[in-house]
């Protein structure tokens, strides 16, 4: 039997969080017609407008196994197109179409659903003593992307022998 204690895994405490702001998410995400991958990606196009699907992967940190097939999708909506490189067959851009760009203007209901939530989970504090505020999310927010940034370089970084000269 082990020590180790479910509720006491910084994974599982983030895996549970990422997955309550997900749902959160939903109404907004239904009221667009996407999956929370495809947001994802468009919101890349939607500050980018055309990308190749190399760096759309790095955005995302997927691989193109995951990327391409949602892209597909987002491509018969009408969202994107894709392209090969003239360059470099291996290359594909993809680009918003009108209707993805216009999808853009409409985003903002997926932002408005996440906050909408955490102010109705607010509401039911009394005296205002909620256990968060925004800067408190923030901050949580700033923390993960250092967090991710220092576990991604540690596992890129190629692992050295201590016998080494």
């Amino acid at each position: 039997m082990t020590d180790v204690r479910l509720d006491e895994q910084l994974c599982f405490a983030l895996y549970s969080a990422s997955r309550a702001v997900i749902a959160a998410q939903r109404p907004g995400l239904a009221e667009l017609g996407l999956t929370y991958p495809q947001y994802l990606a468009m919101l890349v196009l939607w500050e980018e407008d055309e990308i190749t699907v190399t760096r759309l992967c790095r955005r995302l940190q997927l691989d193109s196994g995951t990327v391409s097939p949602l892209l597909r999708r987002l491509e018969t909506l009408g969202y994107l197109t894709r392209r090969r490189s003239t360059e470099d067959e291996r290359s594909v851009t993809v680009a918003l179409t009108p209707e993805g760009a216009a999808l853009g203007a409409r985003a903002d209901c997926v932002y408005d659903s996440l906050t909408s939530a955490i102010a109705e989970a607010a509401e039911q504090y009394v005296d205002n003593e909620i256990p968060f505020d925004i800067d408190d999310l923030v901050r949580l927010r700033t923390t993960l992307h250092q967090l991710t940034g220092e576990l991604r370089r540690h596992l890129d970084e190629p692992t050295t022998r201590k016998d080494a000269p």
